[in-house]
């Protein structure tokens, strides 16, 4: 079901860029201590998981996963922000870096996109079979949220009591077309340089030598690198059939597991009227939609020199009633 978000912005933060630049700009000095772990995969690959703590097995409290965005990691300041939220509230955090977001490339051409779910569910199963006792929520931001989206829908077995999928790209193409419009330029060139230079490190060992150096370093939008490397070395035909096959807005109606979903109809990175483009929802995905709140920003509060952060209120209070 669709509702509007009880999101109010800070009375300095009203519009959608600023709200997406200050929270990455308010959080930068943010330290969140981590234990790490190596998850092998059955393919050859790995992936790193960041814990807000080490725990054994036989843990009781809740486990709360995170997913981040594309090019981000356990230091992007949402993921601080919602690890340290999780632990606040006597829970544990684990975030899943996609392959080659951990620090170190990843051991295989393949990469991490947006529709890739056999490493979420591999992730889920580990934590599914590793900690039994443990009742079990996950949160995908951005990229992450629409990954999150295509495996929750995916998905047989009951691992999660709850989800959350924020500011997510649930219409890839449009998206890509915003993201290349005006002002938002801005952050897709952050975007595609980071894009390039994890490629470009992917190249110097070798794992990528049918990729033109020179053809790479002069892509200037999303929508070019994805139809060059994203959608070639994981097996789709162009851009257009990797949006085609991974965005999640069509298979919502398949999710099983109690979902929040937020959106901010200001978000500079995502096209609103096609993201929100769906006729139903069962009444177990609760589609909140705020009018401001930019790409994963959503501050609030009446202090500039106090600022909150709204989402990482909201999803515990959420996951609470299934937790």
């Amino acid at each position: 079901m669709f509702s509007e978000s009880s999101f109010s912005p800070a009375w300095w933060l009203k519009n959608g860029h600023v709200q997406t630049m200050a929270a990455k700009l308010l959080r930068r000095h943010h330290i969140l201590e981590t234990s790490d772990e190596t998850l092998e995969l059955p393919d050859g690959d790995f992936v790193d998981l960041a814990w807000t703590e080490k725990v054994s097995p036989a843990c009781q409290r809740p486990i709360v996963a995170v997913l981040h965005g594309l090019e981000g990691s356990k230091n992007s300041h949402y993921a601080k922000g919602m690890l340290s939220a999780i632990k606040a509230k006597g829970w544990v955090g684990v975030l899943m870096h996609f392959r080659g977001c951990s620090g170190r490339p990843n051991r295989m051409a393949k990469s991490y996109h947006s529709g890739q779910t056999c490493d979420v569910d591999f992730f889920s199963q580990h934590l599914a079979s590793t900690y039994p006792q443990a009742k079990k929520a996950i949160v995908g931001f951005s990229l992450g949220g629409n990954v999150l989206t295509r495996y929750l829908a995916e998905q047989k077995e009951e691992i999660y009591q709850a989800a959350s999928v924020i500011c997510a790209p649930l219409d890839l193409s449009s998206c890509c077309d915003r993201i290349n419009q005006g002002f938002s330029r801005i952050y897709q060139k952050y975007l595609v340089d980071m894009l390039k230079a994890s490629t470009i490190e992917k190249i110097n060992i070798n794992l990528l030598p049918n990729i033109n150096q020179k053809d790479l370093l002069n892509i200037r939008s999303i929508r070019d690198f994805d139809q060059m490397i994203t959608a070639p070395i994981n097996g789709f035909a162009d851009a257009n059939d990797y949006y085609q096959q991974a965005s999640g807005r069509d298979v919502l109606n398949n999710i099983a597991t109690p979902c929040l979903i937020i959106h901010a109809s200001d978000d500079p990175f995502l096209c609103n009227k096609n993201t929100t483009a769906i006729k139903t929802l069962p009444e177990h995905i609760n589609f909140e939609i705020s009018k401001r709140g930019g790409h994963v920003g959503f501050i609030n509060g009446n202090n500039p020199f106090k600022p909150q952060y709204w989402l990482e209120a909201r999803v515990p209070e959420f996951f609470a009633r299934h937790l």
